[in-house]
């Protein structure tokens, strides 16, 4: 093989890679598969997909090597291969945030819907736990969180929320964090809570970007 042959060959299969991250879909599958494995079955459930247009999807993944198979009892469970698939996804998100208006234009129109409320930094929110100034929510589904969690963070899905306020107190700061800057949950989630006399906060970022900083988590 020549350097020109080698050169090529390493060129075709990462556009394999670059091609498989070009669709809307299946940025979302590696959104929600960030959160920990599943089984297409639950991603079809927690995406406009189709079982069938979701098992394709993660084929296509698979074959671009940024997704895995593992068979766990009578499911197959997808996985991201490493944590390298989710730096690239966030590196990839990031980019859009800060050189595509078009991103920020969409995500700012929509919040501009709701009623305005406070985000926190991940710093910031350590600093609040450390002090015991804070209660943390995890809005996502319950399954989610028992694959991972802030520590501490109460599990209250968002569907859940309005029966369950009673385990808050209006006394104290709540933040609420979902699956990452894109995942709406925790906006939800926020705005009703301070339409009902609470003081919360949406984390800037989500349970998968906290955990790949090293901050504290359990599961």
């Amino acid at each position: 093989m020549t350097a020109r042959e080698f050169k090529t060959a390493i060129y075709k299969e990462m556009s394999e890679m670059t091609k498989a991250l070009g669709n809307p879909h299946r940025l979302e599958i590696l959104d929600l598969l960030a959160q920990g494995p599943a089984p297409v079955e639950y991603i079809s459930k927690n995406t406009t997909l189709s079982v069938a247009n979701a098992s394709q999807h993660l084929q296509v993944l698979k074959h671009a090597k940024l997704v895995k198979a593992e068979r766990k009892g009578k499911y197959i469970y997808y996985k991201l291969i490493s944590v390298d698939v989710f730096n690239a996804w966030s590196a990839l998100r990031n980019l859009g945030f800060a050189n595509n208006g078009e991103v920020n234009s969409l995500l700012k129109d929509y919040r501009s819907k709701s009623e305005e409320f406070e985000m926190i930094s991940k710093s910031e929110l350590l600093e609040k736990m450390e002090h015991d100034d804070v209660v943390v929510i995890d809005v996502r589904p319950e399954d989610e969180y028992r694959k991972g969690h802030i520590k501490r963070a109460l599990s209250i899905p968002e569907k859940n929320l309005h029966e369950r306020l009673e385990e808050l107190s209006g006394d104290i700061e709540v933040v609420a964090y979902c699956r990452g800057p894109l995942c709406l949950m925790a906006d939800e989630a926020v705005n009703y809570l301070n339409k009902n006399g609470f003081k919360a906060k949406r984390l800037e970022y989500g349970f998968p970007e906290w955990q790949e900083s090293g901050l504290p988590v359990e599961s």
